[in-house]
This record gives C-alpha cells, structure tokens and sequence, in this order.
C-alpha cells in the first residue's frame, strides 16, 4: 500500500476506537438496562451522535502526479517532460522512472535516446534482461550514436572471457553497419581500432590477419567524414610506415584520394549541421542535461522556414553523393541514417516525413516505407500529404478498407478542427451557408478569422473530393456516388463537391441530365456563391445547353453585387461574342453598360473581335505594343507602365486624359519608327551610331567642368566594383535603360481594366496641374556627338602628380604629343 492509499484508509477510521475487548463489555453492559431506559438513551445517542460523512475533498496531488495530468492533456511540452524525469530520477524508484520514461516514448515514439538514463538503472545484476530487452525494441531503428555506444559498452561488459573475443568484434561489425557513416561515429571506430590493436596473438600467422583486419579498418574508416578523420589518417601513415616502408606509399597512394574527398565532405557537412543542431537550452535547478524535444510550430513562422529550407538542403545534398559512394546499400544506409535523424527533430513537419518516405519507397523496402507514413500520420493526422500519400501507397497494394478508413479517419480530424474553429470565430451554419455573428473584436480579425475557416472548409472539400476518386478508381463510379451521398449529409460541405461529383457523372456517363440535377440542389444551397453560379455556367456552356445558360444567367446575375458578377458578365459576352448574334452582343453591352459606366467602351467593342490573347484594334490602331514572354516588364520594348496604374482613385477620367493628351515634342522612344529620322533639328541617325544627336542651339553654354571623382564613383557603382560599359543599342543596354514614355496615350493597364483612365489621387492631380506643359521647356538643347566630342578634347591632370599628364586625343583623330 503506497501512501496515498494508506492516508485514504485512515481518514475513515474512528480516531477513539475500542478494542474487541471494550466492544464487547459496553455491549453487555448495555443489554442489562431496562427497555425504557435503553430506549430513551439510544434516542439521545442518536441525537447527540455527530453524522459522519465521507469528506470529499482529496489529499493534494504530489508534484510528479500533476506533472502527469498535465502531460496527459498536453503532449508537447518539453519543459514539463525534462521536470517529469528530473522527479522520476530524485525519487529512487525504479518503477517511477520506468513509468516517466515509457511515457515520454508515447509522447515521443521515434526518440529513444533519452533512453540511456533509463537503461543506466538496468546494469544490475538481476536487472540485465530489461535492458536486452530495451536494445531489441530500439537499437536498430535508432540514428542516436551514444545509444549505440552504449550498446556496445554493456556488450564489452557482458564478455571479459577472452573466448568471447569474437562476440565483441561481430557486435562492432554490426554497429557500423547502422552508424558507422555518421559523422559523431569517429568514437566507436576508435575503439574498435583499439580493441583489435589489445588482441593477442601467438603466431605470425594470427600477427599477420591482426594487421589485415587494423588495415581494413584504417582504409574504411579515412574514407568516411569522421570528427577525428585527420587524426586517424596520420596513424594510417604511420601504422603502414611502421609495418613496410616499401608498400606503405602504394597503399598511402590508393587511399588519399578518398581521404581527400572525405577531408572536403566533411567541411560542408559541418556547415550543413551546424545550424541543425544547435546547442540545447539549460533548464534551471536541473544537474541534468535537458532533453532536446521537438515541439509543434507553425510552418508559416520565419524560425520554422529557416530550419525546415536547412534540413531539406541538407537532405538533397546527402542524395547527391558527395562521397561518390560506389556500394548502393551503403550509399543507401547512410542516407536512410541522415533521414531517422530528421524525421526525429523535425517531427511535426509533414514535408520531412514524406521525403523519407519518398526516398525509402524508391530505394528500399515499401514496407519500411510504410512505416514513415504511419508515424508521420501518429505526430500529424491531420496532415493532407501524409494522408493522401498513405492512401495512394494502400491503394496501390489493393488495401481497399484500409483506404477507406484513412480517409474517414482524416475527415473526423478536420471536423474538429472545424469544430474548434467555428467556436473561436462564433460561426454558426444555417442553410448551407456561413453567418459570422458581431463581436467585441475588430473587423481586421473578424475577417481574418472568417477567411481563415472559409480555407479549412475547402480543405474539407478536397478531402471528400480525393475520397470520391478514390472510391471511383478503386470501386466503380456507384462507390463514388455513395461517398457523394454521405458529403451530402456534411453540415460542412462547400459547393465544391456538388461541383466535383457533376463532372465526374458527366465525364463518366454522359448523363447530362444526372449532372444537371447535381449542380441544381448545390444551387439551391449554395445561393450566394457566384463562383459556383459560374462553375453552372461553364458546364452548360461545354455542353452546349444554350437555352438553360441564358436561362441560368438572367437567373442569378441579378442576386449578386457588381462586384462579384463580373466573370459570370465576361463569360457570358465570351459566348455571345463568339457564338451568338450581332444584336444579341450589342444588347448583353448596352446592359453590362448600365452595370459597369466606368467601363471603357471601345475595350467592350474591342473584345467582340478579338481571339484568345490577340487584340489587333489596341496593338494596331491604339499603338499598343504587347510585351514577348521574355522582356522585361520594365525594360527596354515592354509596355509603358502609366503613372496612373499604381494610384488608388479619386479622379475622373477627363482630367488624366487632358493632362496626358497634350502633344509632346519629346525624342521618340527607340522602338518607334520616327527613331532616328531627321526631322526639322534632327538628323539620320545609323543603328550603331549611338544615341540620337541634337542640333545645338547659338549661343548655347559651355559644358561644366568635368569632375572626375564622381564619373568614377558612378561607373564603378555603390560596390565600389567597375562594372562593364555597354555600347547603346545592345541588349544590355536596352534591358538597363529606363522605358520611353509617351504622353499621348492611356495606359496599357487601364485598357486591360476596361476604363478610360488609371485612378489619381487628389494630390497627385494637384500636383500635375502645377507643372508646365512640355510645349513650354525652353531650355538649352545640346547636341550629343558634339558633348562627347568636348569631353575627348579636354585635358583632364593626371591622379598621380608624380606622372606626366594624360595624352588627350586630338580633332584630327591622331593622338596630342604624337
């Protein structure tokens, strides 16, 4: 009886009890009274009796006990699992810390390194069949070299005799076939190294094979990127020197160049794992050192990007093969090695466990591969790339119900996360569709929370659609529509599924009429959804139902804002454009006119001659000019990105279009034909010539005095670095130089949108009505040739005053001083 049950047995003991003795002589005492006197003295004793009641109030938990209630509720707390064995380890008791121990292996399957301090309590005579038992359930899966070592310790341990001598050496041989290719693993071969060194022998014979084996050993392990390779590669040299100076420098020779390989592996294997395993954090009032617990993290937060992007670089750099390992079960070993230690830190991240499983499925077992699914699946069950990767690998071994079970399994998760997130953001389901009741709250997070419930509504959407394709693939399209009937009855459902099960009937069958019905009850559910209304659409459109899609179409436009009408107003013009009659369109404009005023009207006109991307009417007669799959947005050639493109509105159309319709006596942009051409001041200019030149004015003023420092601070760039001159007219040139910009024009954007102008706001059109007209610069007009030409003509002193003066080329072409 431990002691909380012993103080629960004694708090409903009588405190003045009597003995069997005094029992029994009170109670013959008491049968000798009268009956009137006994009578009268029991009412009185039950009177006066004081009611004994069982106290409900419990004695105290102990500090471990809360610890374990805590946990129980929550999992994931590493502080409070690291103060849980710190209690267990105080206490003494092997069973407590067994227990602790055991239950930090259910919270954390796949970390059992931790297990070291437990099996420290097993190394007690009596006790040794628990720990052979702990190495038989964790040793080969574990990627952890101390749990290893110390495998190896209580092996040496168990066989002093020397006719045990080989036992020990098959256990090294069999650790390194796990961990020998891990970096921390120099340890274990410097023992091994050394135990085959302690061996006795007799004969030359046994001489010979000790130093066969050690040469084995040196030669496997300087090809490995260990912690201490340098140093066991100057004791190869050395342990070959000393046997034969003759036949040391072949075999020095055969193995340096694997050493070198090894030698630079290393150093960016240090590069890789030093941002992966950082140093643990310390946990005050604690003589041990903390477990390093993963905990769960969002995978939107920056210090998670960081590590995940480390682990999967440090990944993909291990397939790779830096080492150009030749033997495929060791390349595959020491991969699968790198994999258990990720999958063991970063355990709450889908994305690893599915490489695992990805590289284990392509190289090895598919039942080891399996076994990365289903553990990823206990730490995440709510991850969709695990699910839907687990019931892919299932459905391909034909494990129809375990398919189906997965996918019941994942739809039960994501309805209570659902669940939860409808009760923080107070939503409640009426009819199909989502109301957000008011709170306290602001409305940024209001309608954050409303958007963030509305995506794991999709996502419970996605899930029902791959378990109706499944069901399709797997057991005929009946199968399907029964997974269909039970999507139904989901108080969660979106119109996605109504959207997904028609196109599969359609596509299917051919049953026109079964898709129809399909897309009408989600219709009627799904009221407020115009791009469901749209999906309706479409599909009516595709199969050529042209009198239910105008009937569709006056249907629902008028039940929702302008706003959210417009793609079901393009789709539909879409099809009266190409397929309908000429006052059929004219009349769809004239009403999507009243709808959208602000629209640009020539665009509507445009686009009932236009095909596909091709719209002659703004590249030919508006001088658009469409912009290759290749250029720039910003370079040379593209479209002229407007000021009024990135401005928010607050200015009408005839304003913009004053202010930029005024003529321009600019130079034409490059690409335009008028480049080049002389006219009036102008003159013809060659392809290669330069930039165009300029007819100087009389009188025009002198350039200003060259200043040296700043031509070379602006050609070597910020950097301080030259960077390299380009000739005008090149590629370069052209993708450096800002765009032309013509003035006579309205923007390419605002034509895509549909509107006479780009929206200005108030202060930018005060702004602009403040500056001069380009008619009115009367400025100086220099002549580019004749610029450059003052600049080769001028005597610019040398930096170094030490030195002569620079020669400066003359008018004549020839050089001064010549």
């Amino acid at each position: 009886m431990d002691s909380v049950d012993f103080i629960d047995y004694m708090a409903f003991q009588p405190r003045d009890s009597q003995g069997p003795e005094n029992l029994s002589v009170a109670t013959q005492q008491s049968s000798d009274l009268p009956d009137a006197i006994k009578e009268e003295s029991n009412e009185l004793a039950l009177a006066t009796a004081p009611i004994l009641e069982p106290s409900d109030r419990s004695p105290p938990l102990s500090e471990y006990d809360s610890l374990r209630a805590h946990l129980a509720q929550n999992r994931h707390d590493p502080p409070a699992w690291n103060r849980l064995i710190d209690l267990a380890e105080e206490s003494g008791d092997l069973a407590t810390v067994k227990d602790a121990y055991e239950s930090l292996l259910q919270a954390y399957p796949n970390t059992v390194r931790f297990f070291l301090f437990l099996l420290r309590h097993y190394l007690h005579p009596g006790l040794f069949p628990n720990a052979e038992a702990l190495f038989s359930r964790f040793l080969r899966p574990s990627p952890s070299v101390p749990f290893w070592k110390f495998y190896l310790t209580y092996v040496r341990r168990m066989n002093k005799d020397p006719s045990t001598r080989q036992t020990i050496i098959k256990s090294y041989d069999f650790a390194l076939l796990y961990i020998g290719q891990d970096k921390d693993s120099g340890a274990i071969w410097r023992e091994y190294i050394d135990f085959v060194k302690a061996g006795e022998t007799h004969t030359t014979r046994d001489e010979q094979h000790k130093m066969d084996a050690l040469r084995r050993l040196y030669q496997r392990a300087v090809q490995i990127p260990l912690d201490i390779l340098e140093q066991l590669w100057s004791e190869y040299n050395a342990f070959e020197i000393a046997l034969n100076k003759i036949t040391a420098r072949k075999f020095i020779q055969d193995q340096s160049k694997g050493y070198m390989t090894a030698k630079e592996v290393l150093k960016q294997l240090r590069s890789h794992l030093t941002i992966l395993f950082p140093p643990p954090a310390s946990i005050p009032h604690s003589g041990r050192k903390p477990f390093d617990l993963p905990v769960p993290t969002s995978p939107y937060s920056e210090g998670h990007r960081i590590i995940a992007k480390s682990w999967r670089s440090y990944l993909h750099w291990e397939e790779k093969n830096p080492l150009d390992i030749e033997d495929k079960s060791v390349l595959s070993t020491r991969i699968l090695c790198a994999y258990k230690k990720a999958v063991v830190h970063m355990r709450f991240n889908p994305e690893t466990w599915y490489m695992a499983y990805n590289y284990v499925e392509k190289n090895l077992k598919a039942e080891e591969a399996f076994l990365f699914l289903k553990s990823g699946l206990e730490v995440n069950p709510a991850s969709f790339v695990l699910n839907f990767a687990y019931a892919e690998a299932q459905e391909n071994a034909r494990n129809y119900a375990e398919v189906h079970t997965i996918f019941t399994n994942f739809i039960e998760i994501l309805h209570v996360e659902l669940e939860k997130q409808a009760e923080v953001a107070s939503i409640g389901n009426l009819n199909g569709s989502v109301i957000i009741q008011q709170s306290s709250s602001s409305s940024w997070s209001t309608l954050t929370t409303e958007k963030e419930f509305a995506k794991r509504r999709t996502e419970l959407c996605i899930a029902w659609i791959t378990y109706m394709r499944f069901a399709r693939r797997a057991e005929g399209l009946k199968q399907a529509r029964t997974v269909f009937g039970k999507a139904r009855k989901d108080k969660w459902i979106g119109w996605e599924v109504y959207d997904a099960a028609a196109s599969l009937e359609y596509h299917f069958t051919k049953a026109v009429d079964v898709a129809t019905r399909i897309y009408e009850t989600g219709l009627n559910k799904f009221k407020e959804e115009a791009e469901y209304a749209l999906r309706y659409l479409k599909f009516l459109i595709q199969i050529n139902d042209n009198n239910n899609a105008k009937a569709l179409f006056e249907r629902v436009i008028t039940t929702f804002t302008p706003e959210k009408a417009r793609p079901l107003w393009k789709t539909m013009a879409n099809y009266e454009y190409n397929h309908g009659d000429l006052n059929t369109a004219v009349e769809l404009d004239k009403r999507m006119s009243e709808v959208y005023p602000e629209d640009n009207s020539m665009r509507r006109f445009a686009q009932r001659h236009m095909y596909g991307n091709h719209d002659p009417i703004a590249e030919r007669d508006l001088g658009w000019v469409r912009s290759t799959p290749g250029s720039s947005k910003s370079g040379h050639g593209s479209i002229r990105q407007d000021l009024s493109s990135s401005m928010s509105s607050g200015v009408t159309s005839s304003n913009v279009l004053a202010w930029s319709s005024t003529p321009s006596k600019k130079r034409p942009p490059p690409e335009s034909p008028e480049y080049g051409r002389t006219s009036g001041s102008r003159r013809a200019e060659g392809p290669d010539s330069g930039p165009p030149s300029k007819k100087p004015r009389e009188h025009s003023p002198l350039p200003p005095p060259r200043d040296r420092g700043r031509e070379l601070r602006e050609r070597d760039g910020r950097d301080g670095r030259p960077q390299p001159q380009q000739r005008y007219d090149s590629p370069d040139w052209a993708r450096s130089s800002p765009p032309r910009r013509r003035d006579d024009e309205i923007t390419r954007r605002d034509w895509e949108k549909g509107s006479d102008s780009g929206d200005v706001p108030n202060f930018i059109v005060f702004f602009m009505g403040q500056l001069p007209q380009s008619v009115g610069f009367d400025g100086p007009v220099f002549r580019v040739e004749d610029l450059m030409q003052v600049f080769r003509n001028s005597r610019i002193p040398s930096m170094d005053s030490g030195r002569s003066p620079l020669r400066v080329r003359s008018p004549g072409g020839g050089r001064a001083g010549q």
